[in-house]
């Protein structure tokens, strides 16, 4: 029973019908129709979600429910509803907050942000705050989109604002919304320090000071900075610093430079505004190479200092630098692994393993070139470079050692995260590795690119698409993101997003040939298959990238009711098998197969992709390949066997 006067915590719906005034003014009897079936709808629903309705306000209600689920489970039930003939369009917001209920009515912080979330809505949608998306976000029974940070007129905190997806349901871009966006954020991109140092051998060090500053201040609460690939994409290229904050989506950006020589260092530190250009600080200082984690830390203070007026930081003094080791050798050494490992090619990487290898034996109790090991182990067997089987278990055996010496170091924690993702397949602990990572780092692009493909994989795509995004604001040149990102849209529906998405990828890099491939099977679905053609034949040409070639252009024939042609491609993967067992085309097989109506050699070769732990499997739920056999019982127990949920 609710008692009148006492305060008490609740899920506050409000509503509101669009244009119920003008229509009042053109045709009233139809307005009080209106209102009559919309009042019906609301008590019929809130009733049976077990809620409350404390006020009407004509056109609009407030409403109280124990449990957010109820709430938003509702919602929708009312949005569905309104959707039939005749049609009535309602906005709905929903939060969760204190609220105070007397004879005047109900009032409260609570009723407040409800209120000013019901009245960014647009017709047919429901928006909840923050607090509400906490409460429903594991409940597979509801989909929903992040629409961004808001400034709510009298709410003192921005309030993260959410759409509800559920079929049926309209969702609001941005630009619909009647506000912008509060910047709630500074964003800040730290560009590779220039290596002055008379030998040009000592750039590996310059980038290290740079990366491990980075990897500081992206732990800074309130601060987001821009991730090392895309920072680094403007590595010798003189631009001007507005240019790159345009680019990077950065407010400020810190550049300096790095003289070493000997035991001596000297760095030359200074943070600009991008906006005008204009310095808002600069240093430099002349240390002993031993003093170099006091010289990061002295960095990190000064530009938290800066911009502590925008930031949510406690005051006083804080030491972010935690020395990794007292060895200086070591971490220089590091260093050195962290230099090539960071070039992404097999000659690096094995320059890499030895580096790292060289600052372990001088140090054995170092997490970070465990770490690195990792993370190098983890590309080569990515990219193809090794035998899965060969360097995942290393990788794994690094991350583990890695975390046992410093488990507060985030790329540990998503090193393991991407063995479980690659190799074992063991989907919650992969989540639970990302999720630690991101609680250490927030501004950590990889852990929130690993996440969406998680999520990607288990059919969650309206999650893994907003969950792609924050990576793609921390790392807008990352090619692989990018590409992921579009993939993850592609497949989902998204057609014209993901094209867009693939246009940027192609900017960035114009001979990504994976990138051919998906936009190949975008113009497909739209119906364009002369354009998907011409791309897949153009993979076909890239040495190692035969097999999908010739899967994509077997589908392709099939929609084209050519089957005698996707046949031909059929034999060329199948003479694959028969003469380069070390190149596996299981899935290319299964999924051609699928293509030309034939289950049994599908599932047959499906099953063989378990037992070579083919990566391509895991992309089940989003093929359309084998979209059509879903509900068949042996699509069912394979996805159980790989640990998927549809």
């Amino acid at each position: 029973m609710l008692q009148k006067g006492h305060r008490f915590l609740a899920a506050i719906m409000f509503t509101d019908m669009v244009g119920y005034t003008a229509l009042m003014q053109e045709d009233e009897q139809k307005a009080k129709e209106n209102r009559d079936r919309h009042r019906k709808i609301l008590q019929d629903s809130i009733i049976s979600h077990d809620g409350k309705i404390l006020q009407y306000y004509g056109d609009g209600t407030l409403s109280i429910f124990s449990s957010a689920i109820e709430a938003v489970d509702c919602a929708i039930q009312i949005q569905t509803e309104l959707q039939k003939e005749p049609k009535i369009p309602l906005r709905i917001g929903i939060h969760t907050g204190d609220i105070v209920y007397d004879d005047e009515g109900a009032y409260g912080d609570g009723v407040n942000v409800a209120s000013r979330i019901e009245g960014l809505a647009i017709s047919g949608s429901v928006l909840i705050s923050d607090k509400v998306f906490d409460e429903v976000k594991n409940h597979h029974t509801f989909s929903t989109i992040r629409l961004g940070s808001f400034n709510l007129k009298n709410v003192k905190r921005p309030v993260e604002l959410y759409a509800m997806t559920n079929k049926g349901l309209e969702v609001p871009t941005v630009s619909e919304i009647q506000t912008r966006p509060k910047e709630e954020l500074k964003s800040l991109a730290v560009l590779p320090f220039v290596n002055i140092s008379a030998d040009p051998e000592n750039e590996y060090f310059s980038d290290g000071i740079t990366e491990e500053l980075l990897n500081v201040l992206a732990k800074v609460e309130g601060l987001q900075v821009t991730a090392r690939t895309s920072s680094f994409a403007f590595k010798g290229r003189n631009e001007d610093v507005k240019q790159i904050g345009a680019q990077l989506g950065a407010k400020t950006i810190l550049e300096g430079s790095v003289r070493k020589a000997g035991n001596r260092v000297r760095i030359t530190a200074q943070l600009v505004n991008t906006a005008d250009g204009y310095h808002i600080w600069s240093e430099t200082y002349d240390r002993q190479l031993d003093d170099i984690f006091e010289i990061q830390d002295e960095i990190s203070l000064k530009i938290t200092n800066k911009l502590r007026e925008k930031l949510t930081l406690k005051p006083g003094k804080e030491t972010f630098v935690k020395p990794p080791t007292q060895n200086i050798e070591a971490y220089n050494t590091y260093l050195k692994g962290l230099f090539h490992s960071n070039k992404w090619t097999e000659k690096d990487a094995e320059i890499a393993i030895r580096e790292f290898e060289k600052a372990i034996e001088l140090e054995p109790d170092f997490a970070l070139p465990y770490t690195g090991l990792s993370t190098t182990y983890i590309y080569l067997g990515a990219s193809g470079k090794r035998p899965l089987q060969q360097v995942y278990p290393k990788a794994k055996e690094y991350a583990i050692k890695a975390i046992e010496l410093n488990d507060q170091t985030a790329e540990s924690h998503c090193a393991l995260a991407n063995v479980n993702f690659f190799y074992e397949w063991k989907w919650d602990k992969v989540f639970q590795s990302v999720e630690k990572a991101i609680d250490l780092n927030p501004n950590f692009a990889s852990a929130y690119l690993l996440k969406a493909m998680c999520l990607n994989i288990h059919g969650r795509f309206n999650e893994a698409i907003e969950t792609m995004r924050k990576s793609i604001q921390l790392d807008p040149f990352n090619a692989p993101g990018n590409y992921a990102y579009a993939a993850i849209l592609t497949f989902s529906g998204h057609l014209k997003e993901a094209s867009d998405q693939l246009d940027k990828l192609f900017e960035i890099n114009p001979d990504f040939t994976d990138a051919f491939s998906l936009k190949g099977w975008l113009y497909m679905m739209l119906g364009k298959y002369k354009e998907a053609r011409e791309l897949f034949e153009k993979v076909l040409k890239v040495p190692g990238f035969e097999s999908h070639a010739y899967t994509n252009l077997g589908s392709l024939y099939v929609a084209l009711n050519q089957p005698e042609k996707a046949r031909e491609y059929l034999d060329k993967l199948l003479e694959i098998e028969r003469s380069k067992p070390e190149q596996p085309v299981f899935y290319d097989l299964a999924s051609l197969y699928g293509d030309l109506d034939d289950p049994d050699k599908m599932f047959y070769y499906l099953e063989k992709c378990i037992e070579a732990k083919d990566i391509y499997l895991i992309y089940i739920l989003g093929d359309p390949s084998m979209r059509k056999y879903q509900s068949d019982p042996r699509f069912e127990a394979l996805v159980k066997k790989i640990g998927l949920k549809k």
